[in-house]
Parts: structure tokens; C-alpha cells; sequence
């Protein structure tokens, strides 16, 4: 084998950002196709997942530019923000049940956290030496 077959390539903010972009419209367009009720991102990022499982050194090159979008997450959740006060009129008439499903969600995906959080730290004091190989 040679060397450069394991070398993480060299990648540009552009480029990774170019890279996430693909993905994303990738499953935009199978969600689209096929009529999913899934969102496009959340197939992209699968795709993307399953990308990175089979060349793991995309992970190495992307990861810089993912983490500094990461930084800045809470800019986009302005424009959803702005979004939801303008709707705001729309939806008064079924606030009781908006505020009901996010309470439900909040709360269930709290108890799902918590319970994967006890697995995971059953199954590290159970086997100490694979947390470590990690």
C-alpha cells in the first residue's frame, strides 16, 4: 500500500463547506424523489455518515470547517427565530397544543438522553479497557 492512500487531503474552508452542501442536496433530492417523510438534511447527513464510514480520512478534512460552523450554530437558529415570530399570528389559535408537543419532546428526549447516558457509563465501568482504547 502506499503512503498516500492515508494521508488526509488537503481541504479548504470552501471546499468542506462545498463538500456539507452536497450532502445536504443529496438528500434533499432522495427525499424529494421517493417522497420521504424524512428531511433532506437529515438523509444528507446520513449519506454523509455513511460516506465517512467507508473513507474516514473525510472526517479528518472536514472536521475544521464543521467545527467552526458548530461555533456559530446559534446564528442560524435566527432566521427560524425571526420565522416564528412572524408566524406567531398564524399559530395562536393552537398554542395550547404547540405548547403541549414541546413540552412532550422536551421531556422525552431528556428521558432518552438520561437513559443512554446510564448504558454508556454501565457499559464503561463494565469494560474499562475499551473506554480507554477510545
Amino acid at each position: 500500500m502506499s503512503a498516500f492512500l492515508f494521508r488526509v487531503p488537503e481541504i479548504t474552508m470552501p471546499g468542506a463547506l462545498a463538500a456539507l452542501l452536497t450532502f445536504q442536496c443529496l438528500g434533499e433530492g432522495v427525499s424529494y424523489v421517493f417522497h420521504l417523510p424524512v428531511p433532506g438534511p437529515v438523509i444528507g447527513m446520513l449519506l454523509l455518515f455513511g460516506f465517512i464510514m467507508m473513507r474516514p480520512q473525510t472526517a479528518d478534512a472536514i472536521e475544521p470547517t464543521a467545527l467552526e460552523l458548530l461555533r456559530h450554530l446559534s446564528l442560524l437558529f435566527v432566521p427560524a427565530g425571526v420565522g416564528i415570530m412572524v408566524s406567531a399570528s398564524r399559530i395562536r389559535g393552537d398554542a395550547v397544543a404547540v405548547i403541549v408537543s414541546i413540552a412532550v419532546s422536551t421531556t422525552l428526549a431528556i428521558a432518552v438522553a438520561a437513559l443512554v447516558t446510564r448504558a454508556l457509563m454501565r457499559r464503561q465501568r463494565r469494560d474499562p479497557a475499551a473506554s480507554e482504547a477510545a
